[in-house]
């Protein structure tokens, strides 16, 4: 048996999973996060750290503990844990939704100039870990100045079961600091920052073996064998594993509390503008994303907050196939892409006295759906192939949600026979790095496979292309009134 790991923004989530792809079985741990100033969000290492080692008692507690064989991880991305020599933890963990950043993502963009996409891929977001390390430098030189090692935030979690500095390229490939086409740590980055790689930790492939449990970990678990220690993979790589998004041409659209447009492929690609991510893949491959900082966030927003009710399908119910002649921009806590900017708003725009909450609640589904397509227009505009697409994720629950987002693509878009999603990739790279699979691409291919489809009704289709035409232009005309 292989466990995942999924660790999360608020919670983690272990699951156990046997050769088959059977869930043995689950659970889930809550911890808090703290906002102490505005645009800052961080948390404490050692509650992740207390909420996995009660999770990893519960499951050998409850199966048979002798049969578990390895462990893998998926895990929020772009965080900063910083220890001393003494591995103490030196400032509570920055998280990847953090925004304090900007000064320092342009200064980076400002030294490095067009040279920074050549040399990490990508451009610098708040979002990122080089900006939180730089903020450090600045504002926090006596924690920075102690600084013995900076891991990810799973990365912290493996330290505390192996004993072992080490993370995976899919991770490592949203910390601003890997020369993601060559798989190696950028030395003109790390020198501008002032750091160097011993202050780093080594970098595996996901499904490579980093360490095992420690004697000590062992004895609190009951456990008598030696249980593996895989890379493991940032939560959208290990989500992708998870769904079965392996192979180029296969792309997947995650409805989560922010939205992803992900196209797996063999080589290394980059967008010219810089609007998508290019990341390594968990598959030991790479793949380009988009990110929206809010998708099925604007529905509990709108339902929640502005509709004062919690009645989910009550709300969805009242609407029906009718366009909406009401626009919603989904920035309501800036955008990632295709707009890199922190003080995107949204906005309803076109309302008149004849328009009902129904009106608004159906723009809302179709704001969204114009965000996600405008990452995929970005990928195919990069020659990716876009042959099949599967949606996840939270708002993915909804068929109608899941219909509007077929007729403005244009595309049939497919369930899976899953939702399981990082904690499930994370056990997949497991069993792989336990020598049971050949290939991460033999066993998400094996495990994971498609069910229902929805056909684009392409008559929407077409008068979808106009109105998101519109979306497009009403950012541009706003973007610079805030």
């Amino acid at each position: 048996m292989y466990i995942g790991i999924d660790l999360g923004t608020s919670s983690v989530k272990l699951m156990v999973m046997d050769l088959e792809g059977n869930i043995v079985y689950e659970t889930n741990r809550d911890y808090d996060v703290s906002y102490p100033k505005p645009l800052c969000a961080e948390q404490n290492p050692e509650d992740w750290w207390a909420a996995t080692l009660n999770g990893l008692k519960e499951i050998t507690s409850k199966v048979d503990r002798m049969q578990i064989k390895s462990i893998g991880f998926s895990g929020q991305m772009h965080g900063l844990v910083t220890l001393d020599k003494d591995n103490n933890s030196l400032y509570p963990a920055i998280l990847w939704c953090d925004q304090r950043t900007q000064d320092e993502c342009d200064d980076i963009t400002g030294y490095f100039g067009e040279e920074l996409s050549d040399l990490v891929g990508n451009k610098a977001l708040t979002g990122f870990t080089a900006p939180k390390i730089l903020w450090l430098k600045k504002h926090q030189p006596h924690v920075f100045d102690k600084i013995h090692m900076m891991l990810l935030p799973k990365d912290y979690v493996r330290f505390r079961l192996t004993g072992e500095y080490a993370t995976d390229y899919s991770d490592a490939s949203g910390m601003l600091l890997l020369d993601v086409e060559n798989k190696a740590y950028s030395k003109p980055m790390l020198d501008y920052i002032g750091i160097n790689e011993r202050q780093l930790p080594k970098l595996y492939e996901s499904y490579h073996v980093t360490g095992k449990l420690t004697e000590e970990v062992k004895r609190i678990l009951g456990l008598e064998q030696d249980v593996l220690v895989v890379g493991g993979a940032g939560d959208q790589a290990a989500g992708a594993i998870g769904s079965g998004v392996v192979q180029s041409g296969v792309v997947s659209v995650t409805l989560g509390t922010s939205g992803v447009v992900f196209a797996a492929h063999d080589d290394y690609k980059v967008d010219d503008e810089n609007r998508l991510h290019a990341f390594c893949h968990a598959s030991g491959k790479y793949h380009t994303m988009g990110v929206m900082i809010s998708a099925a966030s604007c529905l509990k927003w709108w339902n929640e907050s502005a509709s004062k009710t919690d009645d989910f399908d009550k709300i969805l119910s009242e609407i029906d196939d009718t366009i909406s002649d009401v626009i919603f921009l989904p920035y309501l806590l800036g955008e990632r892409t295709p707009y890199a900017d922190p003080n995107a708003k949204g906005n309803f725009f076109g309302l008149n006295m004849t328009h009902e909450r129904k009106d608004m609640t159906k723009a809302v589904l179709e704001g969204v759906a114009f965000g996600l397509k405008d990452s995929l227009d970005l990928i195919k505009d990069m020659g990716l192939p876009v042959k099949e697409i599967r949606l996840l994720g939270g708002g993915a629950k909804s068929s109608v949600w899941k219909q509007v987002i077929a007729d403005v693509f244009g595309q049939t878009v497919y369930d899976i026979n899953t939702n399981q999603g990082g904690a499930l990739g994370a056990a997949i790279l497991a069993a792989v790095g336990a020598g049971d699979f050949d290939s991460v691409e033999t066993a998400s291919s094996k495990l994971i496979k498609t069910t229902v489809s929805y056909e684009p009704n392409m008559d929407n289709y077409e008068k979808y292309k106009l109105k998101h035409k519109k979306y497009q232009a009403l950012y541009h005309h706003l973007k610079d009134l805030f």
